[in-house]
């Protein structure tokens, strides 16, 4: 009977996580979209894995015009789901065409990370 718990638990706790990951994939707050976008000033960035953090780990983008960035096929794990947290922006993207766009309403320097914290950078927006 106690394997049979054990058992259980475990299922519950795997279908949980599933549904963590999974459900919050398309959670997305700010600006935040995955589509194209009709503006052509858009800044485009590309985020890639270098000793076991995102490269590069510091962007610089201009207030007021929109920023798209993508993670390249070295991202996988935890580090797919990235965040900005002070732009409300957590969002998981399954392949390297996948995409966060927004706009930067305010200068500053800002924290993102992947959604354990594992990973992390700072956006300078100028």
């Amino acid at each position: 009977m106690k394997d049979k718990t054990v058992t259980f638990l475990l299922i519950i706790l795997v279908v949980g996580l599933g549904w963590f990951f999974i459900g919050n994939s398309s959670t997305s707050g700010g600006n935040s979209t995955n589509g194209n976008s009709a503006s052509t000033n858009v800044q485009k960035v590309t985020i890639g894995i270098k000793n076991g953090n995102y490269y590069p780990n510091t962007i610089t983008v201009k207030v007021g015009q929109p920023v798209r960035i993508y993670l390249d096929s070295t991202v996988s794990g935890c580090y797919r789901t990235f965040t900005i947290k002070d732009f409300g922006i957590v969002r998981t993207l399954p392949t390297p065409n996948d995409y966060i766009e927004f706009t930067p309403t305010k200068k500053g320097t800002f924290r993102f990370a992947c959604i354990m914290g594992m990973g992390t950078g700072t956006l300078i927006v100028e």
